[in-house]
């Protein structure tokens, strides 16, 4: 295995920080570029390990599969994305790469078993987004931490490594070594450093009621990881571009996926071939797009009547999954295309973190109300900024954010370069870093490679077309729209 792509100049010291042992932790900010870097550790150590197991979140075990493919020089064999099909009568042996998600160790009894049969003391272990396993009781970690002690190298990597404070460490560590800290058990961990909220129960006896109101002890702590862990903030990469770049990936339900080929059948059907205009084009992108995004506003052929169609997809789970590895103390700009979507954002944010977590500026609400809603976003009053970049992408300053997500991108690069231009303005003194969510094999990517090109998506395509001969358009414009 070799790599494809150079390592940034902050990662040469995190691959030097983790080599010399055999466990390790990458506290590395969103953005920083921690699978690159852990990849790179892989690739040293290849010749130390027979199977590599990837351990993350579910919704992101697409985007693992494409940093592997995007740096290095493996195949699509090498590379497993454990699914529904794995189990002990079904190993894939074949594969080198294991990528498995966190939740499948709670709630898979076939998961389970199969990575217990594989896993062996030549195995590389590697916890991604370890806040998740920092439940020292909870079933997957305790799975996770149990079956892959046997491996003789194991990885955790996170950029929000306490969320809780000093009380995350534990089970994080104990995944690791529980040589770290020196501690077999959270109970003797927790007599050492944590002082918990009392109250008196109905018989008069002092009770712990389960809050921590104090941590002791914690240079202690801080000495004894130390020599496992490497740290970084975006703001320390002072030697990074000015702005950060990272696309997560998920790929589409069965559902999705038969009315996005039904979508492009039914246009193809009603196009004219000789007239590829850039408004039949624009119909093809948007009902595509829309589809990747969860609806549909259908013409019926023959009739032509409008009917609009609803059904589950991926996207907001990635979009909720990368919201918690960014810092809960950091303001949050989602940049989205479609209302239908701000309706899901709003709701799954308003389950998760309350009403009062979002501001809202788009054109569905009145422009004086748009105005409150941003002076109060700006004020600090709530944490994430919900906008379209229609309506929210030109003349404003957002510097209280360092993260903006593009929910959904839309097709002109320059829109997409005004709603990054909004925190990263006159007064800015962080990088910004900019997290786009991409259905895998669908029209995102297609939009995505045209915009990283400073191109206009529709134009591009719309060029791809013309360049054929009248009497070849047909054929070629079939093949493009096959791949779209």
């Amino acid at each position: 295995m070799q790599t494809t792509t150079p390592l940034m100049p902050h990662q040469h010291p995190a691959v030097a920080k983790m080599l010399p042992s055999r466990v390790g932790a990458l506290f590395m900010a969103i953005g920083t570029g921690k699978s690159r870097t852990t990849i790179e550790i892989a690739r040293i150590r290849q010749d130390k390990y027979d199977l590599l197991f990837w351990f993350c979140p579910v919704s992101l075990k697409e985007t693992i599969r494409q940093e592997w493919r995007k740096h290095t020089d493996l195949t699509e064999d090498a590379i497993k994305v454990w699914d529904d099909k794995v189990a002990t009568n079904n190993l894939p042996t074949a594969a080198r790469i294991h990528i498995v998600g966190i939740e499948s160790m709670s709630s898979s009894a076939r998961i389970i078993l199969a990575y217990q049969a594989m896993v062996t003391d030549r195995s590389f272990v590697i916890v991604d987004e370890s806040s998740y396993i920092k439940g020292h009781s909870s079933q997957r970690t305790e799975r996770i931490t149990m079956l892959s002690a046997k491996a003789k190298y194991r990885l955790i990597l996170t950029g929000t490594p306490f969320t809780q404070g000093a009380v995350d460490l534990f089970a994080q560590m104990t995944f690791l070594s529980t040589k770290i800290l020196g501690y077999s058990s959270f109970y003797s961990f927790a007599a050492n450093h944590l002082e918990y909220e009392m109250r008196v129960n109905e018989y008069g006896y002092k009770v712990r009621t389960g809050r921590i109101v104090r941590t002791h002890n914690t240079d202690y702590l801080a000495a004894k990881i130390a020599p496992y862990v490497y740290q970084v903030s975006a703001d320390e990469c002072l030697d990074l571009p000015e702005r950060l770049y990272e696309t997560r990936y998920f790929d589409m339900t069965g559902e999705q996926r038969d009315y996005y080929e039904q979508a492009k059948h039914e246009i193809l059907l009603d196009l004219d071939y000789d007239d590829w205009s850039s408004i039949a084009i624009f119909h093809l992108f948007t009902s595509l797009q829309s589809i990747v995004c969860g609806f549909w506003t259908r013409t019926v052929p023959k009739t032509h009547e409008k009917q609009h169609v609803t059904f589950g997809h991926r996207r907001v789970a990635l979009l909720m999954e990368t919201i918690s590895s960014i810092l809960d103390t950091e303001q949050v700009i989602i940049w989205t295309k479609y209302h239908h979507a701000i309706d899901e954002i709003k709701q799954s944010i308003e389950q998760q973190y309350g009403r009062r977590a979002y501001a809202e500026f788009h054109g569905r609400i009145s422009q004086r109300v748009r105005n409150e809603e941003l002076a109060s976003w700006q004020r600090g009053d709530s944490r994430f900024l919900i906008a379209t970049q229609s309506a929210g992408g030109h003349g404003f300053t957002l510097n209280n954010a360092a993260y903006s997500i593009f929910y959904a991108d839309g097709y002109k690069y320059s829109e997409r370069e005004q709603a990054e231009g909004r925190n990263h303005r006159i007064g800015q003194t962080r990088r910004p870093t900019y997290i786009s969510l991409c259905c895998e094999n669908s029209i995102d990517e297609k939009i995505s490679s045209a915009l990283s090109r400073k191109e206009n998506a529709l134009a591009s395509f719309q060029r791809s077309i013309n360049r054929y001969r009248k009497d070849a358009l047909k054929e070629m414009a079939l093949k493009l729209v096959k791949e779209l």
